[in-house]
C-alpha cells in the first residue's frame, strides 16, 4: 500500500507524469490561498470517488454472481460495462454537487473565488481519469481507496506549489513575451522535468508465493523397477580409476508420496 501511494504521489503524479487536469490547474493557481480550496476540493472528491467508483463498477457493472442488477433480474451474465463512463461522470457530478454546497455554507469568499472552476471538478479529467486508471489496473476496494486518496494529495501537492511559485513570479522581471501562460506553461514543463526524478525509484519486487504443498504427490505410477548407473571416482596420485555400478531403485507405487 505504502508502494502504492508513493508512485500515485510523486511517480504517476496527475500533473507532471500524467498532465490531467491542467485546464483548473493553471487558472486557479495564481494564489495560494485559492489553490489549497480547489486542491483540498479535488482531493476530496478523489478520495470518495474512487472507491465509490470500484463499488458501481464491481457490483453494479460488471457481469457475475456479485453483480446486484443482475440478481434483481435474474440474470448473472448482465453486462452494464458499456454505461462505466456515463455512472462514473453520475457519480463525480454528485460529490461535487454536495462539496459545491458545502464550500458555499462554510466559506463564501473561497466558493467566488473558484468561480466557474469549482462546478467544473465534475469533468475534471484528474477524477475521471483516476476512476478508470483504478478499474484498468484491477486494484482491490482498499488499493483503490489508496489510490484515490494518494492520486488527490498529488495532485493538491503540485497545484499549491506551482502557486507559490507564480506568486514570487510576480515580483520577477519576466520577458514581455512570456508574461502570463506563457511563463506558466514553462515552469510547469520545467517541475515536470523535476518530477521524472522520481521515476528512478525502484521497489523490491514481489517475491512469487511459495506452494502450500511443497511435496509433490506422485499418483499412478505402476513401473517396478528403474535402472540407474552409477559413476565411482577413485583418485590416487598415479591415476584415476572410473568404475560404474548398477543401481537398482524400485519406482513408487500408487498412493506414495
Amino acid at each position: 500500500m505504502l508502494e502504492l501511494a508513493l508512485k500515485a504521489i510523486f511517480i504517476e503524479n496527475m500533473i507532471f507524469a500524467l498532465f490531467l487536469g491542467m485546464c483548473s490547474y493553471l487558472a486557479v493557481s495564481k494564489k495560494v490561498d485559492t489553490s489549497v480550496g480547489m486542491g483540498c476540493a479535488v482531493w476530496f472528491v478523489t478520495t470518495v470517488t474512487c472507491p465509490a467508483s470500484w463499488l458501481v463498477s464491481n457490483y453494479f457493472l460488471k457481469p457475475g454472481e456479485q453483480n446486484l442488477i443482475g440478481q434483481l433480474f435474474n440474470k448473472p451474465d448482465l453486462d452494464l460495462t458499456f454505461l462505466t463512463f456515463v455512472s462514473y461522470i453520475a457519480l463525480i457530478a454528485a460529490m461535487v454537487q454536495f462539496l459545491e454546497m458545502f464550500i458555499e455554507k462554510i466559506s463564501a469568499k473561497l466558493y467566488g473565488s473558484l468561480g466557474v472552476f469549482l462546478p467544473l471538478i465534475a469533468v475534471n479529467c484528474a477524477i475521471l481519469g483516476g476512476s478508470l486508471m483504478m478499474n484498468d489496473k484491477g486494484f482491490t476496494f482498499p488499493e483503490a481507496a489508496m489510490f484515490g486518496f494518494s492520486g488527490g494529495f498529488g495532485w493538491l501537492m503540485a497545484i499549491v506549489v506551482f502557486a507559490a511559485i507564480r506568486e514570487k513570479m510576480q515580483y520577477s522581471n519576466v520577458p514581455k513575451g512570456m508574461r502570463g501562460l506563457g511563463i506558466a506553461f514553462l515552469t510547469c514543463g520545467l517541475m515536470a522535468m523535476a518530477f521524472m526524478g522520481f521515476m528512478g525509484i525502484k521497489f523490491p519486487e514481489k517475491k512469487a508465493e511459495a506452494s502450500e504443498n511443497p511435496v509433490a504427490i506422485v499418483e499412478a505410477v505402476e513401473v517396478e523397477t528403474v535402472d540407474v548407473k552409477a559413476v565411482e571416482v577413485k583418485a590416487t596420485e598415479d591415476s584415476v580409476e572410473v568404475k560404474a555400478a548398477e543401481i537398482k531403485v524400485d519406482a513408487p507405487v500408487q498412493g506414495d508420496k
